[in-house]
């Protein structure tokens, strides 16, 4: 892609080129930016993952206007790290382009390949058969984990669950909720009476089994956990509202005082059925 001289008085702001443009001089040495001069791959990385679930957030909020800038916030992550990648001469946002296209061109023969692929339909558990042959070309014939293929950075709730659906798939798996559920108590007692050096053991293996519940349940788990936080956030907030109200802070409150608070919080979500 040509690098031309960047003019924000004439520059197109609907335009891709233009954002582009805008992160080249951002790197630009001598003239640009000192904090994103400074920047690579690994101090921008956390930033990536932050900005998806900003849009994570903004869809589970129903909020467009702020899923619109969320949404570019992550377009400049992806915009980001090809100026980087460009500057170190790998690949260009022309590529990460391409290859998205013909990603998805490819594992789409329903869509755009020939007729016969058209009738024939996507057939269950194709798009994750494509995957394993893609991971598969160009690599040394070796066999591979039935986990394979599940990124070890991803968020562990997430992966947890990502983990248990390959192993469902070669029937690694409760036959239902009611045995994850016994599984469940099983994990919670086992913590109960653990020792002190095993806890975090014990309590990772009952999050494990609890997020294989969620998953058996087809609920996203993270979405679920999400909506939890925001539940305590309204309640306690009542709490605070309540006894600043009266002149006083949690700090100077009981707990059974703020406990019929919550209470009082949560009779009124059942009522107005937040």
């Amino acid at each position: 892609m040509t690098s031309e001289p960047f003019d924000p008085l004439a520059a197109d702001f609907r335009s891709i080129r233009t954002l582009l443009a805008i992160m080249r001089e951002l790197r630009r040495p001598g003239s640009g930016c000192p904090w994103d001069l400074e920047q690579n791959f690994e101090t921008i990385a956390p930033y990536t993952v932050e900005e998806a679930y900003e849009v994570a957030d903004a869809i589970e909020r129903k909020d467009m206007a702020a899923l619109a800038e969320e949404l570019g916030d992550l377009l400049l992550q992806v915009v980001y790290h090809a100026q980087m990648a460009q500057e170190h001469r790998a690949f260009d946002f022309e590529d990460v382009v391409e290859a998205i296209c013909r990603k998805m061109v490819r594992r789409h023969p329903h869509v755009f390949g020939d007729e016969n692929a058209r009738t024939a339909g996507a057939a269950k558990g194709f798009w994750e058969a494509m995957k394993s042959r893609e991971r598969g070309e160009g690599s040394e014939q070796r066999e591979q984990s039935v986990l394979s293929g599940v990124p070890a950075p991803l968020p562990a709730l997430m992966r947890s669950i990502k983990l248990q659906a390959k192993a469902a798939r070669v029937g690694f798996d409760w036959p239902s909720s009611d045995d994850v559920l016994v599984k469940i108590n099983e994990e919670a007692n086992e913590l109960r009476s653990a020792p002190k050096e095993k806890q975090e053991e014990e309590f990772g293996d009952l999050l494990f089994a609890m997020a294989n519940l969620a998953r058996h349940l087809n609920i996203d788990a993270e979405s679920a956990l999400r909506k939890a936080n925001g539940k305590f956030e309204r309640r306690f907030a009542h709490i605070e509202s309540v006894l600043r109200a009266s002149g006083k802070s949690p700090a100077q409150s009981s707990l059974a005082e703020m406990d019929a608070l919550w209470n009082e919080a949560k009779a009124r979500e059942n009522e107005s059925g937040a």
